[in-house]
């Protein structure tokens, strides 16, 4: 039996994200013995919002096979031409058909095919999407011609709407990952069907922040209903969570799942890009 490791890692936030990423990930790799890397990196820009091609050659550089996104993929307008040019970034595929890029690419690691699917949730989400699951479902009539491991990140924001799609897709995929809330969930398992699973990655960034921000503008605006500009956090101590997958390279059948998580309490220059 031929197994292979792939990593996934939550929201990167930033540039402090950024630097925490690119100060642990080598080490992670040989710790956990990776084959591949998938990076969610919708809020890698400076600001925390959106990704540029400057952040895309980034992760690529630093050994990332593809980078997922969400619903802030649009933030920066200056990414468009790279999505319609090229498919080791993703946006979700049940965005209109007229959006930039596309949500599903494959890749080669080792001679062995993996498919990787970006879909965003609907429930509590502001925008107005096709059916998240008919569009996976009709994803993996073409997928499944060219490879049977397959992974999903479904960027959605409730739990239950991940756990459905988690249970759809159990013994359709290999695994299925969540991102979005930036908080990494303790419920990581093999589903009944051989699905690896797994409702929410975390993210990189700021451990004493909110989602990555600074959290006095935030909790003031939440007391007091007034607009206010988020601001990525770059205090120390900071840190990076996701999860590596193991499967069976001839069935496509997860073998294992294990959370990931990296602390760090050294303080780091972080300009400030805001």
């Amino acid at each position: 039996m031929k197994r292979m490791r792939i990593l996934f890692l939550g929201d990167v936030v930033g540039e402090t994200g950024r630097m925490v990423f690119e100060k642990h990930i080598q080490q992670l790799r040989q710790e956990h013995q990776i084959d591949a890397l998938v990076v969610n990196g919708e809020n890698s820009a400076g600001s925390g919002k959106g990704i540029t091609p400057q952040v895309v050659e980034f992760f690529k550089t630093n050994g990332v096979n593809v980078i997922t996104t969400g619903n802030h993929i649009w933030q920066k307008s200056e990414i468009y031409p790279y999505l319609q040019a090229n498919t080791d970034l993703l946006r979700p595929a049940n965005f209109p058909r007229e959006t930039p890029g596309v949500g599903v690419t494959t890749f080669n690691c080792d001679g062995v095919l993996i498919g990787v699917i970006n879909i965003q949730g609907r429930v509590f989400m502001r925008e107005l999407l096709a059916c998240p699951f008919r569009t996976v479902e009709s994803i993996l009539i073409y997928l499944k011609d060219k490879t049977n491991i397959i992974f999903v990140d479904f960027h959605a924001e409730t739990t239950s709407e991940k756990m459905a799609m988690g249970f759809f897709l159990d013994g359709k995929v290999t695994g299925m990952v969540g991102t979005h809330t930036h908080v990494q969930t303790a419920d990581e398992r093999i589903l009944p069907g051989g699905t690896a699973y797994i409702t929410d990655l975390g993210m990189a960034g700021s451990l004493n922040s909110m989602i990555g921000m600074k959290k006095d503008p935030i909790i003031k605006q939440l007391i007091s209903q007034m607009p206010t500009r988020y601001m990525v956090e770059t205090e120390p101590p900071y840190f990076m969570t996701g999860a590596w997958i193991e499967f069976d390279v001839q069935t496509g059948k997860a073998l294992a799942i294990s959370r990931v998580r990296v602390d760090d309490t050294d303080e780091m220059q972080i300009p400030d890009s805001q």
